[in-house]
């Protein structure tokens, strides 16, 4: 890469590099937060991270033209587990209020003994859309596999995010190997169907096994097209930084979880902790291929629906959405 990329970049003349990523590396330039806490990329390795992967982006443009138009528009959702209590006790009034909030969209982690006809209709009347499920990883094997494309078909949900994985799928090295076999070819059962299989972290996905994280084992032998659905706060938890594997899996996470973490306030809201959003959003748009930012609260300062309209409503002050 040329010494002056940089300059070159900021000044438009990149050539290599795109409008989009240009713009995207001046707001990390303008951007003065601190994204080095507790480990967190500094400035300068973060622009040099979106600057490299302008460097690589004509060798992977084609493969994410589809994803480009969505970087244009962010979409934000919300994962109603965050609201899960409130959603026992009245689904519909949960759907209104959030609409109302501002979120465009969704994402179910159970269904409250509800039809999907039902739950389409309970979004189609509010103006939302749904922007995935967490599904268990039976709902996507044998003869449940058929069932659940149905039911999200009904639903409108192209995106099949396992949420987490039973002892045996991650027990070791080669579990996680043989893991991602089965993700490969879930992922080619649903390709017909317009949709998307993938997997959620937590915090285990980054202590080592046999010298490597299981979520590179995974992610290594995965195909382009499973979702690598990055959960920041889980991730952090976990002791890693999440910012470079946006870069190291380029186009993957298409959806990502839009969750705080803080050293010092375990009620910390979107926008209340440690975590450099502003960079993370433009890692998204520059390399992720991120269609929906869902947000999720799982601590509470307040009652969860002010959490999570607050979490929103910070998103905004920041300029993010």
């Amino acid at each position: 890469m040329p010494q002056n990329v940089t300059e070159d970049v900021l000044t438009g003349n990149a050539g290599f590099i795109g409008v989009s990523l240009q713009k995207e590396v001046q707001m990390l330039s303008n951007d003065t937060g601190s994204v080095s806490r507790r480990g967190l990329l500094s400035k300068s390795m973060v622009v040099a991270a979106v600057l490299a992967s302008g460097a690589d982006a004509a060798t992977r443009s084609q493969k994410r033209q589809a994803r480009t138009k969505s970087r244009d528009r962010v979409q934000i959702g919300l994962q109603l587990y965050s609201v899960r209590e409130d959603c026992k006790r009245d689904l519909p009034g949960v759907i209104a209020a959030v609409a109302k909030m501002g979120y465009m969209g969704v994402e179910f982690a159970g269904y409250y003994d509800r039809a999907a006809k039902v739950l389409r209709k309970m979004l189609n009347d509010n103006g939302l859309v749904c922007c995935g499920t967490h599904t268990g990883l039976d709902t996507l094997l044998g003869d449940n596999l058929a069932r659940t494309i149905e039911f999200n078909q009904t639903l409108g949900n192209k995106y099949l995010v396992v949420p987490g994985l039973p002892g045996k799928y991650r027990s070791s090295h080669q579990a996680w190997l043989d893991t991602a076999k089965l993700f490969n070819e879930l992922a080619e059962k649903v390709k017909p169907h317009g949709m998307l299989v993938g997997y959620h972290n937590h915090s285990h996905e980054f202590t080592a096994m046999d010298g490597e994280l299981p979520w590179d084992t995974f992610y290594g032998n995965t195909k382009q097209d499973v979702i690598m659905q990055l959960d920041v706060g889980n991730a952090i938890h976990g002791g890693v930084d999440p910012l470079p594997y946006l870069y190291r899996y380029p186009g993957r996470a298409i959806t990502v979880h839009v969750k705080e973490f803080s050293k010092t306030n375990k009620k910390a809201l979107i926008g209340e902790g440690d975590v450099s959003w502003k960079a993370f959003f433009a890692l998204c748009r520059a390399v992720g291929g991120t269609e929906w930012y869902i947000v999720e609260q799982e601590s509470y300062a307040y009652p969860p629906l002010e959490c999570v309209e607050r979490c929103l409503k910070n998103l905004r002050k920041m300029k993010l959405v």
